[in-house]
């Protein structure tokens, strides 16, 4: 399995340890290691197996090796050398969202990303050492599942009015001069910050493409000052607020016991926030009682309270219904596009789809929605064959379970893993 380079390992270290030791130091002299080549090469191998679909230039990971890695990494580092670089516009994708809204992602070129993958890689362990534990979001070492798993411990702990926060198109309106400037705070190379503001620059006026390789460090560090705020209530409340962001998405808990903060949170959340001219959707974003029958969804999951046969209560933590509907619906749009090929052909189109969707839900209390989904996808791929056969109906006697999971070798794992995670402390 390739590595990083020991260098470039030993580079991150010293990076993060003076970051952590001296809050206060603005690193210098960084642009030199951006142009290096090995880091350019660690770039490119981290976007390399992320993979990802070509950007605006069409250049695909297979045509650049077929024409020359070295030369093309090369190319690249001359230019950077010589501060003629200029990034692409991205290539603009629709994903579609619930309600008939999209989400624009933006595609950088392969060349782009590798600048993007070799500034992440000096900047990262830097800005590492100034962010929160209650921060999750894309970051070394840290999941999707933490960040549920710490907001289920809070809940099993009493924190249970709960303040569910949607920010109004965040990564669209992160303003590029109050970025660059939280960047100036440890950044004292004016090469480095010149080109963070050109890829800024490339793309509009404001915000950050959600899909470009450095995005997610920016955006992190553009909300930094609002984990901050929270490390700072959680101290003066005595434990009485906790709070937890994946990037954009976030709730504020408070102890059942405490109420009063609520209120106070809410309102220095909103300040903090208008500092950085972000605001929250005030339709979506509302104060939810657990101990009252209340619901609030986080990364894909509701969370509730249900009380046990034991009469003691306990999390319920599922995923969405409209996360299994949209599974479902991309499982019909496979089957009816791909109507001429083989059986074993399709479930190898749809397996990965069903691996991806099932190991982020096995956690929690995912049981039920798994044998919902299992069964319906087994039902639709009986289908699917016997529409190919011109029969009616879903061959439940003409195939057993042994034939479409072992013979086909359609997917199968639905099994709920509890997983070991360290959470940070509080």
């Amino acid at each position: 399995m390739t590595k990083t380079p020991s260098g470039l390992q030993e580079l991150r270290r010293r990076l993060c340890l003076k970051a952590k030791s001296d809050t206060q130091w603005r690193f210098w002299g960084l642009y030199t290691h951006v142009c290096k080549p090995e880091v350019l090469k660690e770039a490119y191998r981290l976007n390399r197996r992320n993979a990802g679909a070509a950007g605006i230039d069409g250049r695909t990971f297979t045509e650049i090796e077929q024409a020359g890695l070295d030369a093309f990494l090369e190319a690249i580092r001359q230019e950077l050398v010589a501060r003629t670089y200029r990034p692409t516009r991205n290539r603009r994708v629709e994903i579609p969202k619930e309600g008939g809204k999209t989400r624009v992602l933006g595609i950088p070129t392969i060349k782009d990303r590798v600048v993007q993958g070799a500034l992440k890689l000096i900047l990262e362990p830097i800005f590492e050492a100034d962010f929160q534990d209650h921060s999750y979001g894309y970051r070394p070492g840290r999941s999707p599942h933490q960040a549920v798993h710490q907001v289920e411990q809070s809940l099993l702990r009493g924190y249970t009015q709960v303040l569910d926060v949607d920010l109004r198109g965040y990564f669209d309106h992160i303003r590029h001069h109050r970025v660059l400037a939280k960047l100036a705070q440890r950044i004292q190379d004016p090469e480095v910050l010149r080109l963070v503001k050109l890829i800024l620059k490339a793309n509009g006026r404001q915000g950050v493409p959600q899909g470009g390789v450095l995005s997610p460090l920016l955006s992190n560090l553009y909300l930094n000052d609002v984990d901050r705020m929270f490390t700072q209530a959680k101290a003066v409340t005595g434990g009485a607020i906790r709070f937890v962001r994946w990037a954009d998405d976030m709730v504020v808990l408070v102890h059942r016991d405490q109420t009063r903060w609520m209120a106070p949170a809410r309102r220095r959340l909103t300040e903090e926030l208008e500092r950085i001219e972000v605001t929250m959707n005030g339709e979506k974003t509302k104060v939810v009682n657990l101990d009252d029958r209340g619901c609030f969804g986080f990364l894909g999951f509701d969370f509730r309270l249900k009380v046990a046969r034991t009469g003691k209560t306990y999390p319920l933590v599922i995923p969405q219904s409209k996360k299994r509907i949209a599974l479902l619906r991309r499982v019909t749009w496979l089957l009816r596009h791909h109507r001429d090929r083989t059986v074993h052909e399709v479930v190898g189109l749809l397996n990965p789809v069903l691996r991806g969707w099932v190991n982020y839900f096995r956690i929690g209390n995912s049981g039920r929605t798994f044998t919902l989904v299992k069964e319906e996808v087994e039902k639709r791929i009986r289908r699917f064959v016997m529409k190919n056969q011109h029969r009616r109906g879903f061959g439940w006697k003409r195939w057993s379970r042994e034939v479409i999971y072992s013979r086909w070798g359609l997917y199968h794992d639905y099994q709920i893993r509890y997983f070991r995670t360290v959470s940070p402390s509080g």
